[in-house]
């Protein structure tokens, strides 16, 4: 009995561990500068923006460290967009009216626009590779 409640405790504390040095980790990541192709969209801006084009929103927040986790591969995405597609992102801590617009109830979320319509949504940290493929689909 001493020797199963020993076992516990031994894996709870190792568990514990491992679960505050993740989560120090997902803190410490840092802040990447958005690309120049990204565009900044805001609740004034958003309709024009989002005007014939086909543009991937990424509905997300500062305090979000999977939102950073995502703004690397957003910023490589936005490197091999051509043309008419691009991507967007909106701060849902200054712009919240857009995320209720759009239903926006976890983040990262990015939402495929065509013209101003929803074509698809995604939620969670995505790869290059995955969101140029849902990209070109839609093209």
């Amino acid at each position: 009995m001493h020797t199963t409640i020993i076992i516990t405790g031994i894996l709870i504390t190792v568990f514990g561990g491992l679960y505050l040095m993740a989560r120090a980790r997902m803190k410490n990541i840092p802040v990447v500068a958005d690309n120049d192709n990204i565009l900044t969209l805001t609740d004034k801006n958003f309709s024009h923006q989002t005007k014939n084009k086909l543009i991937l929103v990424d509905f997300w927040a500062s305090w979000c460290a999977p939102c950073r986790m995502m703004a690397p591969v957003l910023n490589a995405v936005a490197d091999e967009l051509t043309g008419n597609s691009h991507v967007g992102k909106v701060n849902i801590e200054q712009y919240q009216s857009l995320a209720q617009k759009f239903q926006v109830r976890n983040i990262p979320t990015l939402i495929l626009l065509r013209n101003g319509i929803e074509v698809n949504r995604f939620v969670g940290i995505k790869n290059k590779e995955f969101l140029l493929q849902q990209i070109n689909k839609v093209k």
